[in-house]
């Protein structure tokens, strides 16, 4: 598999530092990169109707370029460094720096590799799920993994950061639904949870006419989506007539002290900017949503956490799984060596330990 990754004109980068990038991002997925600069949206649109699948296009700031994004095929993964609006119909990530191309590669691979079906839960286009089913036939229905991505709840971030754990929970005989939501920085808060709430009830339909086991549920969420998945946890194991069964929460890396996590400026205001203000401010928000103030879940947990991850992530795990088993709740706390990406990705032994615990967890 060859990735074609083009540079749009007046694209303000330096197209070495890009290539290079390009080709570090390539030989870790086991492709072929190569990196063209096109001087005109003429020459991206020729580039484009000559390559095979996939490929990564970062238009650069010239309106004949932005005008490709969407009209040309769905193999294309579009990308800008800076922050911009969603493009509706079109594979379109923007906002990481150039840092996000590396992403937008990755997710150029994985969909092509692995396709999902994409399935809307909800009129916006933001509210969909991809789902993988297993990758080798078994017999009965399987167990589901729900997906919930991180990025401090912010709309640079989204579900392509879980393609990779997506793909490999599908190998692995689950049958992954990686959800994209509205993020509370464009939506406000209650769109947020209200999204995540209505995307895991969608897998009562999707079972419908699928073979899909909604009493076996995981629901696993990374960094801001862990205080999500614990949330939605808590309000299914609240609730009189839950949609599915939870079997497991899962947090890989997460969120979990909103409060504190306020106090402490955590991301750069992350907290506040999500909630719309401090726990004075947005009393009901955060009494809703930190994990912390929802004690016990009532829904047995994993907890995951990287040792050289921030500090401030270690010391909430830390606190979170002492509370939680205070408390009442099943806990189980894994902490062993790896970064905050350590914990999403297939090939770290911190990935492959959180599998371990899980599937002792999800009968099969």
């Amino acid at each position: 598999m060859e990735v074609v990754v083009v540079v749009g004109p007046e694209l303000v980068a330096d197209n070495a530092l890009l290539a290079s990038l390009t080709a570090a991002t390539c030989a870790e997925l086991g492709v072929t990169g190569r990196f063209v600069t096109a001087t005109s949206a003429g020459e991206i649109r020729s580039l484009l109707a000559a390559a095979d699948p996939p490929a990564v296009v970062l238009p650069g700031p010239t309106p004949e370029a932005r005008a490709l994004i969407g009209a040309r095929p769905q193999h294309v993964v579009w990308y800008d460094p800076t922050v911009e609006p969603p493009v509706p119909g079109a594979v379109h990530l923007a906002g990481r720096g150039l840092w996000g191309v590396a992403w937008a590669i990755r997710h150029a691979v994985h969909r092509l590799r692995s396709p999902a079906t994409r399935i809307a839960y909800g009129p916006h286009p933001d509210q969909w799920g991809d789902l993988r089913l297993p990758s080798s036939p078994q017999a009965g229905a399987a167990p589901v993994a729900v997906l919930l991505h991180g990025g401090f709840w912010r709309s640079a971030w989204g579900a392509d950061l879980m393609d990779a754990v997506a793909v490999d929970l599908a190998r692995r005989g689950y049958a992954s639904w990686n959800l994209e939501y509205r993020r509370p920085d464009r939506h406000g808060w209650d769109a947020t949870t209200g999204d995540v709430a209505a995307g895991v009830a969608a897998l009562r339909d999707l079972a419908g006419d699928r073979p899909l086991d909604a009493e076996r549920v995981v629901i696993l969420g990374h960094s801001a989506g862990g205080q999500l998945a614990l949330r939605v946890a808590a309000d299914l194991a609240a609730g009189e007539r839950a949609p599915v069964s939870v079997a497991l929460a899962v947090s890989l890396a997460g969120v979990l002290d909103l409060t504190e996590g306020e106090r402490r400026n955590l991301g750069d205001g992350a907290v506040a900017e999500a909630l719309g203000g401090s726990p004075i401010t947005a009393l009901r928000r955060y009494a809703e949503s930190d994990p912390m103030l929802r004690l016990p879940v009532g829904v047995p947990a994993l907890l995951v956490q990287g040792t050289d991850d921030s500090l401030d992530l270690v010391d909430t795990n830390r606190r979170y799984a002492v509370a939680a088993r205070d408390a009442g709740d099943d806990v189980q706390h894994l902490e062993q060596p790896g970064d905050h990406f350590a914990v999403i990705d297939p090939d770290a032994a911190i990935w492959q330990a959180t599998m371990s615990a899980v599937d002792g967890r999800v009968a099969r």
